[in-house]
């Protein structure tokens, strides 16, 4: 009954593809085209066991992360920032297309299974400055968040991790202004104590965002420590 209601609607109303207004057809994943969805380039193992970047063989140690406290445990990205996912990214972003949510949570979801026999107690979405909330009237990794706990099965806690302070837009600085720019830039809520919690955000870059979330979560006790992001910058 769905998919015929879907069909009527859309011969009535054309429904076109945010990222390159093509009409959806077959293979389509709302709101996003059957090309779109399928050019997505994601990433599969091997990657490094800590970090998550792309390696020649799984490791606990990678070029990327060698000799670095990272804060996290693990992290694990969908797919290499580029083409389709990275126009989705910035429709969502900066276009206001909270649907797009979906199929990036999707995305999530498939691609990057968690580790096994220790299930997370929680997403925590990376928390938005208040203003920047507030000028664009939503946080896209809460939306990220909900759309992958709602198919995983997995509490969304976004009060557990808390902005401090307004921070620069971590786009225009180098690796190393990043991780200054949101040095103890979060705290974490007690509940954490204890807990598997995973970070869920929309692209890393350096990682500087995710590790600064990760150090909060870890001085408020957390146990474990994941990060998930939609796409990677490599």
């Amino acid at each position: 009954m769905r998919a015929l209601a879907t069909a009527a609607l859309d011969l009535l109303f054309p429904a076109v593809c945010p990222v390159c207004a093509a009409r959806l057809g077959a293979g389509r994943r709302d709101p996003l085209c059957g090309a779109c969805w399928t050019g997505i380039v994601r990433l599969t193992p091997p990657w490094c066991a800590r970090c998550g970047v792309p390696a020649p063989a799984a490791a606990l140690d990678c070029v990327a992360c060698a000799g670095r406290d990272l804060g996290f445990d693990y992290a694990r990205t969908a797919s290499v920032y580029a083409g389709p996912v990275r126009e989705a990214v910035h429709a969502l972003k900066f276009g206001g297309r909270r649907s797009l949510a979906r199929p990036l949570g999707d995305l999530l979801r498939e691609q990057c299974a968690l580790p096994g026999g220790d299930p997370p107690d929680a997403l925590v979405p990376v928390p938005l400055g208040r203003a920047r909330e507030r000028e664009r009237g939503f946080n896209q990794a809460a939306l990220l968040a909900e759309r992958l706990g709602d198919r995983a099965g997995i509490r969304v806690r976004p009060r557990w991790l808390v902005r401090l302070r307004a921070t620069a837009p971590q786009s225009d600085l180098s690796a190393a202004e990043r991780r200054a720019n949101v040095d103890e830039a979060f705290v974490a809520a007690p509940a954490v104590a204890g807990r598997h919690v995973v970070v869920v955000d929309d692209v890393l870059t350096t990682g500087a965002t995710a590790e600064a979330c990760a150090r909060a979560l870890r001085r408020a006790g957390a146990r474990r420590i994941g990060v998930l992001g939609v796409a990677r910058v490599l």
